[in-house]
């Protein structure tokens, strides 16, 4: 399986002090993978690095093959690479709808609009023109979610997705993405409960302290493994 998204020795820094050293990580078509890792062992950097929000070099990020480290959020958007931040980072003064048309501004062409997202998440249309902070979390998350797939993009990346939601809330969410997957789209997902990252990603990485620590299929990772590699 080819891969879609590659970093090779990714460093990232916030002023002088380094968040990141030298992460190399792949993500495949149509696959699901967890990031997982204690509390400030560089995850959420990973990600806005990939987004764009923290720099990089064009070498260490690659989609599709091309260099896109560094690139203006914008642009990484309209290539097709998607970012559900952690908190959810709605627009407070905007509608449920607005909020997800706001995702449609980069106007690349696929499947995703907001018939499809309502069909996804009903909630959501009941919702649809009341303020986005009147949902619950998990229903912010959808929005978060939905905003998102209004780029269609072709890789969806998903910062802590389930912290502080109702367990019920997280198995809703959850199930949505392997019919996303089934369509072409690869997901890589911030994930605090390892169980669960476990049950529905395919591969895992650890991250400690700005470094891989451990990767493999999830399947084949024990629970010793990944306490180490959690803690060291």
């Amino acid at each position: 399986m080819s891969a879609a998204l590659r970093t090779a020795g990714l460093t990232a820094f916030y002023g002088d002090a380094q968040a990141l050293f030298g992460i190399d990580f792949e993500l495949r078509a149509g696959e699901i993978v967890a990031i997982i890792g204690a509390n400030g062992a560089g995850k959420s950097t990973f990600m806005k690095s990939i987004a764009g929000l923290v720099k990089a070099a064009p070498e260490q990020i690659r989609f599709d093959g091309e260099a896109i480290g560094g690139l203006p959020p914008a642009q990484i958007v309209r290539r097709g690479i998607a970012l559900v931040p952690e908190g959810r980072r709605l627009f407070p003064s905007l509608s449920v709808e607005e909020n997800l048309r706001m995702g449609g501004a980069a106007r690349r062409r696929g499947p995703w609009n907001l018939e499809r997202l309502y069909r996804l998440f009903p909630i959501l249309d009941e919702k649809r023109v009341q303020p986005s902070t009147s949902l619950s979390g998990g229903q912010q998350q959808m929005v978060a979610i939905g905003r998102a797939l209004m780029s269609n993009p072709r890789v969806l990346l998903c910062d802590e997705l389930s912290l502080g939601l109702a367990p019920i809330v997280v198995k809703e969410i959850y199930d949505a993405l392997p019919a996303l997957c089934a369509e072409g789209m690869t997901i890589a997902i911030v994930e605090q409960d390892v169980a669960l990252a476990q049950r529905v990603c395919g591969r895992v990485y650890c991250f400690q302290e700005g470094r891989v620590s451990l990767q493999g299929a999830a399947a084949e990772l024990t629970r010793e493994q990944i306490a180490h590699a959690y803690f060291g």
